[in-house]
């Protein structure tokens, strides 16, 4: 029977040509997920094994800027007796902090997280082990700097230029001493390394004479653990130390960590791939079977029990698995190397270093291709078990009988049912019905699968008039064709709707997301700029008074966070202008006035006055960041505004209890609108480049932004999905033509052409194809609506939109998908010889 098995793999090799590219793009997708996240892995590992390979003892302070009697961090004096231990070769202090680096234009080079300033720390013989120069060398005074080549090759700057350099003070201009290159993280993260010399970082970044870090290298024979010991009772309280080895360590499991996650991500789309891969393969092994009827019941009427005939179709499963497995595998690792090399058109980094291929992702890529192949093929391989020797005596194919539709629908109908409660359940239970949702998707998917055959027949119904209508006979036999076959075209459609059904599903949120962050900055914002650190960090009060004196500016109002204790409850605060911020932000009064604010009084939003049951005149108790108590009044219950928090206070009440004002943004209006004034703003602050000023438009493009990225994204790692769904089209017209070259040679017998040939099978293709986006698309659908309905109540003006536009597109690129399906079978058919096909049984 094996023998069998593998005859009838090699006599039908054009036929499960499809099965075998299905297999092997989703073994492609896991086996290439898994060598990519372990040679990034192995990469990142080796990188930080290499950064601390030179280093014993690795020292960190962690200072406390509000406790002034704690160390800033550890002293000269204490880096001297680090080195004046016995077992130390050198002991290097480090300096670090945000410094952005403005290109020739005055625009920040980098994302503003990974613009970094360091030290530079010179040995003997004037070098710092931890930066090659390339051209030039490190900054030895004040007025000088050294930059990553990425940096200097972005902003086109060489040795000797002048450079302008922004850090938590005012922006500065240096001359470019040297040019390095650098493992540093900042750089490899796309952004930039500027060294300063290091009593200048000392200045800029903590206290003169005083250093963040310390790395201590030791003498040959020196052990790392006894050298610790000698170095921790040295330190300051708040410092602390680890060997070099413990830190390359915890770096790389916090590597481990952060790889898992997006293997995990990666594989869940590669399990999608290969669960749209389970119906291509389990069609073609059923139409495969269902043409050797004849064959299997001779096989039968010979003496071959069922076990052997299910064992026969299984053991061609098993051979196209393998095959197609370790061909996938082999497409995985080229898909690796690709991923490699497309990360950096993101501007990340990778390190370099060997493709690392263990046995475990090939034994891992073997067993799911084989298992998912016969999987999928063990329903036909039992179907083929229960044909009887007497069917011998015909050629016709055994049709499904009416009991195992019967069954097949009613159990469908109760999946399909109770998923869709599961989702209603869920999405009436809020934010914690997510996993029900989950749960509900998955039932009402497998339920839909189920009955798609049935829902075929009435579908497909409704559109054969206009076929008939608009392509004459062609147009008839396709839809005929369509739905002869219900469970065929059944499995060919929920492919594509499953796809389809995550595509829908994804978009519907996304938009709906977007558009309510897009009605959020329309309807609550009215200024026109909003101005904030690149980097995330706190604008400081000269940049609000650079702004008040800026040309055009109408009003100002700096918006600062911080943390109270009003009435016994920690409550977020917005430190306000009283008067501009009316100006500013759209903050509708429920009760009350905002100009209770420049009476030294509070806001409240809506939301948060109902639940501790304040209203304008109420007393409430406040205890301050620096411990001391107060008494303030509430002014006025404003509706919810995403820009601020739920309370509102004026700046001249918080200042008094702050050592510095924490400034998040500063938002401006000015009398020319958005777009006319921003030069105006950005001179105004001396032409800092790790301030930005974002205008209207610019606020909702980057609140958007990650969505459509987001989204992007998962359109493209779904596209592996949709790929194998064409595949099954094409699989299914292929076998279809096969099935009919009698009725087809009859067609052209009498009269039809080779051209209305093609248009039928392309209209069945179009057909079919439309029939599973429409029904991926009805369901994603719904699944967006219940997922809304978990979300709605953390975004303001939430409502469900759909895309109409987007579900248009992906309708067209299914009939797309459809045409571009049928060119080769659609060919096959028009080209076949009418008689020898008419002779075909």
């Amino acid at each position: 029977m094996f023998r069998t098995a593998l005859r009838n793999v090699l006599s039908h090799k054009a036929r499960l040509l499809m099965t075998v590219l299905a297999v092997l793009l989703g073994v492609a997708f896991v086996s290439g997920t898994l060598v990519f996240t372990d040679t990034l892995s192995h990469a990142f590992r080796n990188e930080s094994a290499k950064n601390y390979s030179d280093v014993a003892v690795a020292v960190t302070s962690y200072s406390d800027s509000d406790n002034p009697k704690e160390a800033p961090g550890v002293s000269t004096k204490t880096l001297d007796r680090i080195r004046g231990l016995d077992g130390v070769a050198s002991a290097t202090g480090r300096v670090s902090g945000f410094a952005g680096v403005a290109d020739h234009q005055g625009k920040l080079i980098g994302d503003g997280w990974s613009n970094k300033g360091g030290n530079f720390s010179p040995g003997a013989g004037g070098k710092d082990g931890q930066y090659a120069f390339t051209d030039g060398s490190g900054p030895v005074r004040d007025g000088q700097i050294a930059l990553d080549r990425d940096t200097a090759d972005k902003g086109g700057y060489h040795v000797g230029d002048t450079v302008r350099v922004a850090t938590n003070g005012p922006v500065r201009e240096y001359t470019l001493a040297g040019i390095f290159t650098t493992d540093d993280g900042a750089v490899g993260a796309g952004g930039s390394l500027v060294l300063f010399d290091t009593a200048v970082t000392q200045k800029l970044y903590l206290k003169p004479g005083w250093y963040e870090d310390v790395n201590i290298a030791a003498t040959p024979g020196t052990s790392q653990a006894k050298l610790l010991s000698e170095v921790k009772p040295l330190l300051p309280k708040n410092a602390d130390a680890q060997t070099g080895k413990q830190v390359a360590d915890k770096q790389a499991k916090q590597i481990e960590r952060e790889m898992s996650g997006l293997s995990q991500m990666l594989l869940g789309f590669a399990a999608v791939a290969l669960f749209v891969g389970i119906f291509l393969i389990s069609n073609t092994f059923t139409m495969l079977v269902a043409q050797r009827t004849k064959e299997l019941a001779l096989l039968r009427a010979v003496g071959a029990s069922r076990k052997q005939v299910t064992r026969s179709v299984l053991a061609e499963a098993l051979v196209v698995g393998t095959v197609a497995s370790v061909v996938g595998f082999g497409l995985g690792i080229g898909l690796a190397v690709g991923l490699r090399s497309a990360m950096g058109s993101f501007g990340a980094k990778v390190p370099g270093g060997p493709l690392i291929v263990s046995p475990s992702t090939a034994l891992i890529a073997l067993l799911v291709g084989v298992l998912i192949t016969m999987l999928a093929a063990w329903l036909p391989a039992r179907r083929a078990a229960k044909i009887p020797p007497v069917a011998a005596m015909g050629s016709a194919h055994l049709p499904a009988t009416t009991k195992s539709l019967v069954v097949r629908n009613s159990i469908g109908a109760v999946i399909t049912l109770a998923g869709a409660a599961v989702i209603v359940a869920g999405a009436s239970a809020g934010s914690s019905g997510r996993m029900m949702i989950g749960a509900g998707a998955f039932l009402a998917l497998i339920g839909v699968i189920v009955l798609i055959p049935l829902l075929s027949r009435p579908v497909i119904a409704l559109v054969r008039p206009l076929l008939t209508g608009v392509f004459g006979v062609s147009g008839k036999l396709a839809g005929q064709n369509a739905v002869r076959n219900p469970r065929r075209t059944g499995a060919t459609a929920s492919a594509l709707a499953i796809g389809l059904t995550l595509v829908t599903g994804l978009s519907v949120i996304g938009v709906t997301v977007g558009q309510s962050v897009d009605r959020m900055t329309t309807d609550n914002f009215k200024g026109d700029y909003m101005v904030e650190m690149a980097n995330g960090m706190s604008l400081t009060p000269s940049t609000v008074t650079a702004l008040e004196k800026a040309k055009g500016v109408t009003a100002v109002s700096p918006q600062g966070g911080t943390q109270i204790v009003i009435d016994g409850s920690d409550e977020s605060v917005s430190s306000v202008k009283p008067g501009d911020i009316q100006q500013v932000l759209n903050l509708p009064v429920v009760s009350g006035s905002l100009d209770s604010l420049a009476r030294g009084q509070i806001a409240v939003e809506q939301k948060t006055a109902e639940k501790k049951g304040w209203k304008p005149g109420s007393k409430v108790s406040a205890k301050y960041l620096d411990d001391k108590k107060g008494s303030l009044t509430v002014g006025a219950v404003f509706k919810e505004n995403q820009f601020v928090s739920s309370v509102l206070a004026p700046t001249s009440v918080l200042a008094p209890h702050e050592k510095t004002q924490d400034i998040t943004q500063i938002y401006v209006k000015t009398d020319g609108g958005s777009g006319s004034g921003e030069q105006a703003l950005v001179d105004a602050m001396g032409g800092n480049p790790a301030i930005s000023v974002l205008g209207r438009q610019d606020i909702r493009n980057a609140m958007g932004g990650m969505i459509n990225t987001t989204l992007n994204i998962m359109y493209g790692l779904l596209a592996m999905a949709l790929i194998i769904a064409v595949l099954g089209v094409v699989n299914t017209l292929a076998m279809s033509v096969f099935e009919r070259q009698q009725e087809i040679g009859m067609l052209r017998a009498i009269g039809l052409d080779r051209a209305k040939v093609k248009r039928m099978i392309r209209l069945e293709a179009v057909v079919i194809s439309l029939f599973g986006a429409v029904v991926g698309i009805a369901l994603g659908t719904f699944l967006a609506w219940a997922v809304g309905q978990t979300i709605k109540s953390d975004i303001p003006h939430y409502v469900l939109v759909m895309p109409w536009g987007r579900i248009g597109i992906f309708l067209v690129l299914a009939a797309f998908v459809g045409v571009l399906a049928s060119l080769w079978p659609a060919r096959s058919a028009a080209r076949l010889n009418m008689l020898t096909a008419i002779k075909t049984e």
